[in-house]
């Protein structure tokens, strides 16, 4: 099969790769379309070290089933299907206990960290256990179901914070996720919703997406004016999608005494917090990770027409070219959002 492989660090290659095999209980999928992910492209320079060439990278996907394995009853070729892009054991202590995304034996599609290599979706098939499979319904096309990891990542932030209808809400980054967060708090009835980001056009997206306000993160004096359309007390609940220590600061410069302060972004491996005012104003610090349950929730909004993620998409091309959009997300040109490439 043809894959687009990471031989080195900033090396990507469309080449002839072995067919992966299948076990009993997994399926191989014939993918159609398969998402850049922002971390992806982090993968590609080495900056967070968990992309170690060699290695296909790619965990939003969506596609068709080709074959399956002697143990799958449920699941027949041709069936249209996404998949969770964590790969967990069913008899983890951590799955056993409803919270399969933190399992200790869990691996994620696309990458390599050292422990474990787990090739991912941009290729032409991608071998995965039936159990992370979803269906994907009828009106919803394969580019929109590569868009369903990204928006559940979020979704599962908001679960996570355990918002309540009217809750005033800032998100800090305004990339993909954190313009699926404003959508999705939209949809969930959130109060006042203000965004944070350093780059103009992103807050134009956010805008677009929901946000009631939007703050480029250079103004002076944010967390005061912040403090004005939150009756003078900071936001309920404060959610940060970049994963940097200046944007983790801000998050929590936003959140009110006694809120609740959600870290999605894993950008930086340590970061300084601002320890006295978590102390002195009680504020709770949740991590937020990956997906739990979310994709059926995300495909049942995406099939009533609830949520649209085409307004994300930038571009769709053909796998052969991806080396190219690589270059172009990491050289940051054109205020590109989402790259779907297609096998």
């Amino acid at each position: 099969m043809k894959a687009l492989v990471l031989e080195e660090y900033k090396k990507l290659v469309y080449k002839d790769v072995m067919d992966p095999e299948i076990r009993p209980d997994e399926v191989l999928v014939r993918i159609k379309a398969c998402g850049i992910c922002g971390s992806d492209v982090h993968g590609f320079d080495g900056s967070t070290g968990r992309r170690i060439p060699p290695v296909i990278m790619g965990h939003e996907a969506s596609g068709t089933i080709e074959t399956t394995g002697q143990a799958v009853k449920k699941w027949h070729k041709g069936d249209r299907v996404t998949f969770d892009s964590t790969v967990y054991p069913l008899d983890d202590w951590f799955t056993l206990e409803g919270r399969y995304n933190l399992s200790d034996n869990r691996e994620v599609l696309g990458v390599s960290p050292g422990e474990y290599r787990r090739n991912g979706a941009f290729a032409e098939f991608l071998s995965v256990p039936q159990h992370i499979l979803y269906r994907i319904p009828d009106s919803v096309t394969f580019e929109q179901a590569a868009m369903v990891e990204a928006a559940a990542v979020a979704l599962h932030s908001i679960n996570v914070a355990q918002m309540k209808a009217g809750d005033s809400c800032v998100v800090t980054g305004a990339g993909m996720i954190g313009t699926f967060l404003i959508k999705l708090l939209r949809i969930a009835g959130a109060g006042i919703i203000i965004a944070i980001d350093i780059d103009s056009g992103k807050l134009a997206s956010a805008k677009e997406a929901g946000a009631d306000k939007v703050f480029n993160a250079s103004e002076k004096n944010i967390e005061e004016k912040i403090k004005a359309l939150t009756n003078s007390r900071g936001s309920d609940i404060s959610f940060e999608a970049a994963g940097k220590n200046e944007t983790v600061n801000t998050a929590i410069a936003a959140a009110r005494k006694g809120g609740t302060v959600v870290l999605i972004g894993n950008t930086s491996k340590t970061i300084e917090l601002p320890l006295q005012k978590i102390v002195t104003g009680e504020l709770k610090i949740l991590g937020s990770c990956a997906i739990r349950g979310e994709y059926e929730i995300i495909l049942k909004l995406l099939e009533d027409k609830r949520l649209n993620v085409d307004d994300q998409i930038s571009a769709i091309a053909p796998l052969s070219e991806g080396a190219d959009w690589f270059r172009k997300l990491y050289n940051k040109e054109g205020n590109l959002r989402k790259v779907i490439l297609i096998p």
